[in-house]
This record gives C-alpha cells, structure tokens and sequence, in this order.
C-alpha cells in the first residue's frame, strides 16, 4: 500500500522534465495518474509507459491548459477512466529570459496564458470534479520570485502571481476540504533547461555558487516534495510556499 492508493491525480505537462518526474512518483505511490500533455504525445505515452511496466495506472491526456474546454475534456476523461480527481498537478508551464527591451506582447500572452490562466483554469476544474472529501492542488511556482533575476521580467511575473494565487485559492477552497500549496523549485537540469541553453552556462555556475548545498537540481530532488504535498501527511498544511532549491533564494 502506498501513500497514494486509491487516489487519482492530474499532472499537467507530464510528459517531460519536473512533471513527468512527479508523475511517475504518484503512480509509484499508488495513485493512477493522467498524463495531460499539449503537443508531446511521444513524450506522454513513455511515461505512461514507464508507470505501467512497473505496475502503476496511467493514461495519456492531450488538453491545451489555455483553453477552458481542454481542461474540462481532461478532468472528463479522468472520471470517466479512473473516476474522479482529488490530486491536481499545475506544473505546464513555459520560460524565456529577455531583457525589458525585448518583451513583445506574444511572448507575455504566451507566458501568462500557460502559467498563470492554464493554472487557474486547472484549479476551476478541480474544484468542480473533486469529491465531497476534497483534495490536494499542488502548484509549481519558482524561487525566480525570490530571488527576482534580471532579464527575467515576465516569467517572475507569472510566477510571483502563482505565489499570490496559492495564497487566495488555498482561503477560497479551504471550506470544500481542497488544500493548495506550492512547490517552488530552484534550477533543476531537465530537458527544457538543456534545449534552453542554460546547463553548462555561466549562469548554472553562478548559480551553483549561490546556492548553499552546491549543485543544481534534478527531477528525482522535487518529486518526493510533491508526494508529500498530496498525500495525507500534509493534511493540515494548506496556503504553504515551499521552497526546494538547496536553499537558493
């Protein structure tokens, strides 16, 4: 018996980096777990592949987290493949560092849209599937709305408003026993970060000298926080920020 059994979750963008680490650390929990993705299906459907050939529940789910109508098909699909939903992954998300002078509005749309109303989008359907006994909805902010760096206007922006947004809906959903935190990563080396350009930088030197416990992260580093957040041995935490970063903030 796992931490999860007989929980069903809803990660989205699962099918690569932060997400799919945490989707294959649910399901190795107990829970069956939906793997929404956007573009990737190869992506989703290998890790829905590495969850069943080690015995766990899982299905891919394509649904753009910008669209109310996608969200809603995903939530849809859960019920009607595992019943419903009571842990909800925010984890889409997209990042560009540009300085102020190259901001376009497309690139703050883009950000926004996926980032900030994917996740309000996300939560909006959760509250309206979850059952009687709620739930646990599990942000993936960023300690960027800490340590605030520079050409990175727009995505601390997002992220400082998912810090904001935790705070509200945590309050909002208490009363329907929904718990909402979230999880605030540091530089963790994914495939996003190494198409990006960052690892292997004089950023993810600078970076790794800041940070007290000396390297970057990895996926394997926040998947244990994000078990813990939806499990019962955080029943009583709700509103939380919590920072996995090796103390970089």
């Amino acid at each position: 018996m796992g931490k999860l059994t007989g929980k069903v979750a809803v990660v989205t963008g699962a099918s690569k980096g932060i997400g799919a680490g945490i989707a294959v650390g649910l399901a190795a929990e107990g829970a069956a777990v939906v793997v929404n993705y956007a573009s990737s299906r190869e992506g989703a459907d290998k890790v829905v592949r590495i969850i069943t050939e080690k015995g766990g529940k899982a299905v891919a789910v394509q649904g753009n987290v910008e669209k109310a109508a996608d969200v809603e098909r995903v939530f849809a699909e859960t019920e009607k493949t595992f019943g419903p939903a009571n842990i909800l992954v925010n984890n889409a998300g997209v990042y560009a560092f540009s300085p102020l002078e190259t901001i376009t509005e497309d690139s703050f749309h883009r950000h926004f849209n996926i980032n900030v109303l994917g996740l309000l989008l996300a939560s909006q359907a959760a509250a309206k599937h979850f059952g009687e006994n709620g739930g646990s909805i599990i942000n993936i902010g960023s300690v960027v709305s800490d340590i605030k760096p520079p050409n990175s206007a727009v995505y601390t922006g997002t992220k400082g408003a998912v810090d904001a947004i935790t705070g509200v809906l945590a309050k909002e959903l208490g009363p329907k026993k929904i718990r909402v935190n979230a999880l605030n990563p540091g530089l963790v080396i994914t495939e996003g970060t190494q198409a990006s350009g960052i690892a292997g930088t004089e950023f993810e030197e600078s970076t790794i000298k800041t940070t007290p416990l000396g390297r970057v992260g990895q996926p394997d580093d926040i998947t244990p926080v994000a078990v813990f957040l939806a499990s019962d041995d955080s029943k009583w935490v709700t509103g939380e920020l919590l920072k996995v970063g090796g103390g970089l903030y």
